[in-house]
């Protein structure tokens, strides 16, 4: 099945070459542009894309606030695309505030193509895209954002077993499921399969969410060794 993608950049260089980087793949079409978050907006909802290249800073309608209207969208608008920020830095303001709307992960711009390409395809997946190194820069933001616990997010986590309760811990920690699976001492299968019963219990949608869900509920505090 053929991936549909659409660029919103306001750089138009960048939109070019991420557009011809994409199309050259036999399993993504390139199906819409747009030069800021608005118009982003308009051109989803006119051409129903799989995934969203969204990047943050923008006029008009910045990339946050433009994620928020396609992930959140309103009454009789169904469909509701994948989005995969796009930022020119390490750690962005954005990040946490884009993957608590909903947004699927976020990449560098600098990135190398193959981890573009293979970003679409995991996102178009609905896998979200946080690599262990970027959720630890995400968990030192949230911490100094959000030091306090929320009642709620502790009081979901009593639905959990003691073993998935120490799966959440781990990702929040920011390790991978193979690192999880050599640290449990468990089959990397078994742990995908304890990382899927966490997200059906809790309804988070994938790991960047089971990370924000972690902290916002205490499990993993400030300070804590990853």
């Amino acid at each position: 099945m053929t991936i549909r993608v659409i660029i919103v950049d306001d750089q138009a260089m960048v939109r070019a070459g991420f557009a011809a980087l994409l199309s050259a793949q036999a399993d993504i079409d390139v199906v819409g542009e747009a030069p800021d978050g608005r118009e982003g907006v308009r051109v989803s909802r006119t051409v129903r894309p799989d995934v969203v290249l969204m990047d943050v800073r923008m006029p008009e309608m910045d990339g946050l606030a433009a994620a928020r209207e396609l992930l959140a969208p309103p009454p009789g608008v169904v469909h509701r695309p994948k989005v995969l920020m796009l930022t020119t830095f390490d750690i962005d303001d954005y990040v946490y505030e884009a993957l608590r709307a909903g947004a699927s992960g976020f990449l560098l711009k600098d990135a190398p193509p193959a981890d573009l390409i293979a970003a679409v395809r995991v996102v178009a997946s609905g896998e979200a895209l946080l690599a262990p190194s970027v959720t630890r820069r995400l968990i030192a933001d949230f911490v100094q954002q959000r030091p306090a616990p929320r009642r709620d997010p502790a009081l979901r986590l009593k639905g959990l077993t003691p073993r998935e309760t120490e799966v959440l811990e781990l990702i929040a920690r920011g390790l991978s499921n193979q690192e999880i699976a050599g640290h449990l001492v468990l089959a990397e299968q078994t742990v995908k399969t304890h990382i899927g019963r966490v997200l059906a219990k809790l309804d988070l949608r994938d790991r960047a969410q089971a990370v924000i869900f972690a902290y916002e509920a205490g499990l993993v505090r400030p300070g804590d060794p990853h």
